[in-house]
C-alpha cells in the first residue's frame, strides 16, 4: 500500500507498506510523470515499514512503464530512502551503486527527519 506525503511540487514523497500492488504503482507512476512533466528535476523521499511483497503480475505492466524512465535519470537529483527492513536498505543501496549520477541517502527510521529535509533541499544527511 503506498501513502503520498504532502511535499513541494519537484519531490515524490511517499511511504510504503504491506504489499505493493498494480495499483499503487501505476499511482506512484501518474505522480512521477506529472512531476517530471512540470519540473526540470525530480526529488524522491520513500519510507517503507514493514514491506513484505510485490504483486508480480503487476511487474510486466510496471516495466513497460518504467523502462522509459531510465532515458530520463539525469532528471533525478537526490533520492532518500528510509526503510525499517536490512534488505531494503542492501537494495537501494545496490541501486545507488548502479546510478551514481544520482545523489543517494539510505538511512534507518530514526533518521527520517534528516532524510525528509535532505530529500526536499535541506541540509545532507550524515551516513
Amino acid at each position: 500500500m503506498h501513502k503520498f506525503l504532502d511535499s513541494p511540487d519537484d519531490i515524490l514523497a511517499l511511504e510504503l507498506t504491506g504489499t505493493i500492488t498494480g495499483r499503487d504503482l501505476d499511482s506512484i507512476m501518474d505522480r512521477t510523470d506529472a512531476i517530471m512533466a512540470a519540473h526540470d528535476k525530480i526529488h524522491v523521499f520513500v519510507e517503507t515499514r514493514g514491506v513484505d511483497g510485490l504483486q508480480l503480475s503487476a511487474l510486466p505492466h510496471h516495466m513497460s512503464r518504467a523502462f522509459p524512465l531510465f532515458g530520463k535519470l539525469d532528471r533525478f537529483g537526490r533520492v532518500a530512502v528510509v526503510s525499517d527492513q536490512a534488505w531494503m536498505r542492501a537494495g537501494t543501496r545496490l541501486e545507488s551503486a548502479l546510478l551514481p549520477n544520482i545523489s543517494y541517502r539510505v538511512c534507518k527510521p530514526e533518521e527520517r527527519d534528516e532524510a525528509l529535509a535532505w530529500a526536499m533541499g535541506g541540509q545532507p544527511v550524515t551516513a
